[in-house]
């Protein structure tokens, strides 16, 4: 009788460790099922009324956060009304943008969906010609900017697309997989392994730096096209 080649030793070690693995499952769950059917009435009204407790305060969480602006991206119309929002949430995310700077547009798609789907982070945007101030204080010379803030406080940047991939063709995953790396968002992937796109179109990792004038500062714009 031949000998068992490699290949058929590690198709039959895999094979023996999903049986194990889909054995404990099973068991898992039939202890889950047992320790439910010998719960008497109470134990189990019990249970219920702690689960719809659990599933109140989280809807009241949400309604405070919506009554706070989250939920949706939006645009705030001073430097001025920067501070006040970042006081009143726990994480925010603010994009440094200008009209004529294409990247800016490309990021507004994306935040836009984001903003929708994260409703325990605010997101903003603010024209970074309307708050020279501001710029300065916090440093950003290339636009767009993300600002990562996280209790009143400036975390982490996120400057043009080099994070992103360095291409404008990057998902709106990549740059939730960046926020959740400065730890803005619940995010639920794995950090370890950036949802980077393996593919790029030629041309879409190299751009310009050109200086542009905001408030008598001359900004970098990385930008391909302004």
């Amino acid at each position: 009788m031949a000998a068992d080649t490699p290949v058929d030793l590690i198709s039959k070690v895999l094979e023996q460790q999903v049986l194990q693995s889909a054995q404990i499952i099973e068991e898992q769950l039939d202890a889950e099922l047992n320790k439910l059917e010998q719960m008497d009435e109470d134990e189990l009204e019990r249970l219920k009324e702690k689960r719809l407790e659990s599933l109140k305060r989280a809807q009241q969480q949400k309604q405070e956060w919506r009554a706070k602006g989250h939920g949706e991206y939006r645009e705030i119309p001073s430097e001025k009304d920067f501070f006040q929002e970042v006081k009143d949430s726990k994480n925010v995310v603010c994009h440094f943008y200008r009209d004529s700077t294409i990247r800016c547009k490309i990021l507004d798609k994306h935040l836009a969906v984001l903003a929708k789907k994260h409703i325990e982070t605010k997101f903003l945007k603010l024209n970074a010609e309307k708050a020279p101030f501001l710029c300065e204080r916090l440093r950003i010379k290339v636009l767009p900017t993300l600002a990562l803030v996280k209790d009143g406080k400036t975390k982490d940047y996120i400057v043009g697309f080099s994070d992103l991939g360095n291409t404008d063709e990057f998902t709106t995953e990549t740059l939730e997989w960046r926020l959740g790396c400065a730890d803005i968002i619940s995010y639920s992937g794995n950090l370890m392994e950036p949802p980077f796109q393996t593919s790029k179109k030629p041309g879409t990792g190299i751009f310009k730096i050109e200086k542009k004038t905001i408030g008598g500062k001359a900004y970098d714009s990385d930008s391909e096209d302004d």
